[in-house]
């Protein structure tokens, strides 16, 4: 097992090659063991290099919308009357803690996409 660190994407994709060799490894054994490292290693690379921010509040909130079928209308019970949705789907008036616990308890959207800050 040679495992060195990832320090560049050309070190990246050497070690993608690698585990792709030993992915289908027997689980108790040392090639086994390598891929685990090998997964570590490259996910602290990308989690360091290419973070991924979580979404926008208000475009978090448009997407559920969209999977669920809702409506601005639907939003009030988390929200609030038809004015304040309007003003918050429109970006002039910010989530209170109220609004963004639920949302979240209410449409499950994640804490961290509520409380991102917006674009």
């Amino acid at each position: 097992m040679n495992i060195k660190p990832i320090r560049n994407d050309a070190d990246l994709q050497a070690a993608f090659q690698r585990l792709e060799s030993i992915f289908q490894a027997e689980e108790g054994t040392p090639a086994a063991d390598e891929m685990e490292v090998w997964v570590t290693l490259i996910e602290a690379y990308e989690n360091k290099h290419y973070a991924i921010a979580p979404p926008d509040p208000i475009e978090a909130i448009k997407f559920r919308m969209e999977q669920q079928g809702l409506t601005p209308r639907d939003l009030e019970t988390y929200i609030g009357g038809s004015g304040r949705v309007s003003e918050v789907l429109n970006r002039k008036r910010p989530l209170s803690l109220k609004m963004v616990k639920r949302l979240h308890k209410g449409l499950r959207i994640p804490y961290d996409s509520l409380l991102a800050d917006p674009a």
